[in-house]
């Protein structure tokens, strides 16, 4: 493509939080580009109107506004997830989706191992304890009311062996002296050398789950699956809200029948219709809004990722395109 394209970026301060990311790289590919912090959904068609490039992360670009879009040519997301954009009305009007991956590993790996650390280490109940005075009313050196236990040669479940179940994995044995083993994804196709999601739940000290929604992981962590890990396992879920049952959790964690939970994802975000696993008095539960993407450095690799695949795709390139 030839000329000057006129952008649109529609919810730009959900990769930037008060400006401290730089838009230079996408500013050099696409000048004049607008940078609007937040668009409401039903406001979208209007502000795309007239747009050839629509740079979006969670807003949904569904086919009444991609019909209503004559201009538009290209969709950059700024996620990998593609859910929000309807890829049949794209292909359909000749319109080029484009998403970015592997921009977020080493963030999502330290907030997974993160919170294992703050569950296994009791770092919450400890503080809390110092807090009351507990510590200084002591009548020894140190506090044992919360047991400690060492994750060295214990196993992780990983569901989802893409690059950031890869990464996880290799962190945890690295790190930790972690063993590994990998669950063969619902619905997915039986790998050799993994291990069906019902044998492996039994047998993990902690579960981390890396895969995408479909209809076979929906839900796939339920209660009768909770009902198979140990009492003392943890749960770890950074990838999307659906893969479990959220009331099923919070019954879990209530009875004890689990050790632990770091949920990072909810099924509606933000959770403005509640959720069961905001009620209060849940135990040995982490809670974080959808935080382990976040690092500064990979919202930073994020835009500078979608600059690239414009560029590509102004030079007649495929760069991560999925539609």
């Amino acid at each position: 493509m030839t000329g000057a394209m006129r952008a649109v970026f529609l919810d730009f301060a959900t990769v930037s939080c008060n400006g401290d990311l730089d838009p230079a790289s996408l500013q050099r590919v696409l000048p004049g580009l607008e940078l609007r912090d937040h668009t409401a959904q039903d406001d979208v068609a209007r502000q795309l109107a007239g747009h050839q490039v629509a740079l979006v992360n969670k807003l949904h670009l569904t086919r009444e506004i991609i019909e209503s879009a004559p201009s538009l040519r290209l969709i950059a997301l700024a996620a990998t997830g593609t859910n929000n954009v309807d890829l049949d009305s794209a292909r359909d009007r000749n319109v080029a989706v484009c998403n970015v991956r592997d921009y977020c590993t080493a963030s999502v790996v330290q907030h997974v191992l993160g919170t294992l650390l703050l569950l296994t280490q009791r770092l919450r109940e400890y503080d809390a304890l110092l807090r009351s005075g507990a510590w200084q009313r002591g009548e020894q050196f140190c506090l044992l009311d919360h047991p400690i236990r060492e994750l060295s040669g214990r196993r992780l479940g990983i569901v989802g062996h893409g690059t950031l179940g890869k990464a996880v994995a290799q962190a945890a044995r690295l790190a930790l002296g972690m063993e590994v083993l990998i669950a063969n994804r619902p619905g997915g196709a039986i790998i050799a050398g993994r291990v069906h999601l019902d044998d492996l739940l039994p047998q993990v000290d902690v579960l981390s789950l890396h895969c995408a929604p479909t209809p076979a992981t929906q839900q796939m962590i339920g209660a009768a699956q909770l009902a198979r890990m140990k009492p003392d396992a943890i749960l770890i879920n950074t990838a999307r809200g659906a893969l479990v049952d959220p009331s099923a959790l919070a019954d879990a964690l209530r009875a004890r029948r689990l050790g632990g939970a770091a949920i990072d994802v909810l099924s509606q975000e933000p959770p403005v219709d509640g959720n069961p696993l905001l009620e209060p008095g849940i135990p040995n539960l982490i809670v974080t809004p959808h935080i382990a993407w976040a690092a500064r450095e990979a919202r930073q690799r994020c835009i500078d990722a979608m600059a690239a695949n414009v560029a590509d795709f102004t030079r007649g390139g495929r760069r991560g395109r999925v539609a």
